[in-house]
């Protein structure tokens, strides 16, 4: 038997699995780390922790398991997008990693639109430009930290800093790099016409490689140090999302994945380009050789309900305590007594704004239609179901990008709930399934890695031995008619309102 590992290099911490060849879980370990936040909008972490986080957890995993060293074949990587970490000449990291959420780059946003212009950005890219991806934060560094960025010899991503740890070799893969803005997307490699009116220099970036390929293979130190074969391949691997869809099968047109966490996205795999001229959804480099996906973002998915549930539903959570058990279980329960439409009661999840398809930090929630007749329980049904409206509306960009979705995978906590699944079900009138693995990224990471190790011929053979589903939500065929009608309603609330939104912003 042939072994594979998945290491997942997150926000919160480094997972880091033990699979074997038929994607069956051996052994498994997580450590977590901080972010720092030296000023508001800013988000850091130390290379430092995911590094010794990576070793600690594959010593783990390899002592746990028992497992022959020789028998392992393969390393693959999934990691959080977006960070820079820049290192000098002798590897040394120069300063903490600005990591994908950190949002101090706005005017670096503005100086990139100027240099290039946005239409040229998004021919190249695919993507307009953006605070938290990493073109913006290096010239960020370069604007505000001269000093830092004199030293400079080499950028890399996050799971790519932990490739250079395990191998040497400075490398990267399409998906993670897609990511930069500094990849030309359509064609697979880096830009020279923005590393050029970035002034960036492009030796400073690591080899673009696929997703499956072999990166290098472990160093004699670190086989040493993890108690592994230096015969080991390390692939590309992909970034989390990129390597999510590889985890749950989503490597073929026509399949997509929900995950509704606390924000929520929708994740198409398509073998042709399409580009939203927009910048409503973001169009990257899939993990499979020589082809893309398609993912749109609404803010405040899962966040909607948790803001729900802890400013209305005490009753449920001290119920949940007392008889041992999940308070979102209940509050399905609950939402699940009132009809769709819940009573002729919208909800517009604008928490935190929106991305997809709005573009508009201004939006704000909206519960639209309450009467006195409504109760508790038909504000928790609105809620979920605008929640779901929203995710509907980044299946519709898709549509207008002639990308089709016909299969529909359910990640995140929101997966978990069968009223969640049976809302996306109807509402994209397509069956909405679950995979039996919940490991999501390591175990995309790990799937590439069996392809470059050669148990596997393709990424799609891979997942049809791999992957698993679990459950399967058929869409009702009377509720999808009458989702409809709410959806095109909820369609015309922020048209509506985009004026007044930006008004009460000024207040």
């Amino acid at each position: 038997m042939s072994y594979i590992i998945g290491l997942d290099c997150g926000t919160s911490g480094t997972k880091t699995v033990l699979f074997d060849e038929a994607g069956a879980v051996i052994a498994s370990a997580t450590i977590e780390y901080p972010m720092y936040q030296p000023k508001n909008g800013y988000a850091e972490q130390e290379p430092a922790d995911w590094a010794n986080a990576m070793i600690s957890t594959i010593k783990s995993v390899m002592s746990q398991s028992g497992v022959k060293k020789e028998d392992v074949k393969g390393i693959g990587i999934s990691g959080q997008m977006h960070g820079l970490v820049m290192l000098d000449r002798d590897n040394n990291v120069l300063r903490r990693c600005i990591i994908w959420c950190d949002q101090r780059t706005a005017a670096e946003v503005e100086q990139m639109d100027r240099t290039v212009g946005r239409d040229r950005l998004v021919e190249i890219t695919a993507n307009p430009a953006l605070t938290g991806w990493t073109a913006a934060k290096i010239l960020w560094v370069k604007n505000n930290e001269p000093e830092i960025y004199d030293k400079v010899a080499h950028i890399l991503l996050p799971k790519d800093y932990l490739r250079l740890i395990l191998t040497g070799e400075y490398a990267t893969e399409v998906s993670d790099a897609s990511g930069m803005q500094l990849l030309d997307v359509p064609n697979r490699r880096w830009s020279d016409e923005l590393l050029s009116a970035f002034e960036i220099d492009k030796s400073w970036l690591g080899k673009v490689c696929e997703s499956c390929e072999v990166t290098g293979t472990l160093t004699k130190a670190m086989a040493d140090e993890l108690g592994m074969c230096e015969s080991t391949v390390v692939v590309g691997g992909a970034g989390d999302n990129a390597a999510a869809a590889v985890g749950t099968g989503v490597v073929e047109d026509g399949k997509a994945f929900t995950t509704i966490g606390t924000s929520g996205v929708v994740f198409a795999h398509t073998s042709k380009l399409s580009i939203d001229k927009q910048g409503r959804v973001h169009t990257c480099c899939a993990a499979v050789p020589n082809t893309w996906h398609v993912m749109g973002v609404t803010q405040g998915a899962g966040l909607s309900l948790k803001w729900f549930r802890d400013n209305f539903c005490t009753s449920e959570k001290e119920t949940a305590k007392l008889v041992g058990t999940d308070e979102y279980c209940l509050m399905d329960k609950a939402a699940e007594q009132v009809p769709v439409g819940a009573n002729r009661l919208l909800y517009l999840p604008y928490l935190m704004g929106e991305r997809t398809p709005h573009l508009d930090p201004d939006a704000r929630g909206v519960f639209f239609g309450l009467s006195a007749i409504h109760t508790r329980r038909d504000m928790l049904r609105a809620v979920m179901e605008g929640v779901t409206y929203s995710l509907r509306d980044c299946v519709e960009v898709f549509r207008e990008m002639n990308v089709s979705v016909s299969d529909m995978m359910a990640c995140g906590g929101g997966g978990s709930s069968p009223l969640w699944r049976s809302m996306l079900a109807d509402l994209y009138n397509c069956d909405v399934k679950t995979a039996a693995s919940k490991e999501g990224p390591a175990l995309g990471a790990a799937i590439l890695a069996s392809v470059g190790a050669g148990l596997y011929v393709s990424v799609q053979e891979a997942c049809g031995a791999i992957v698993r589903t679990d459950k399967v939500q058929t869409p009702n065929a009377a509720n999808v008619p009458e989702y409809e009608r709410y959806y095109q309603l909820y369609r015309e609330i922020y048209p509506a309102l985009k004026e007044s939104f930006s008004k009460l912003a000024k207040l």
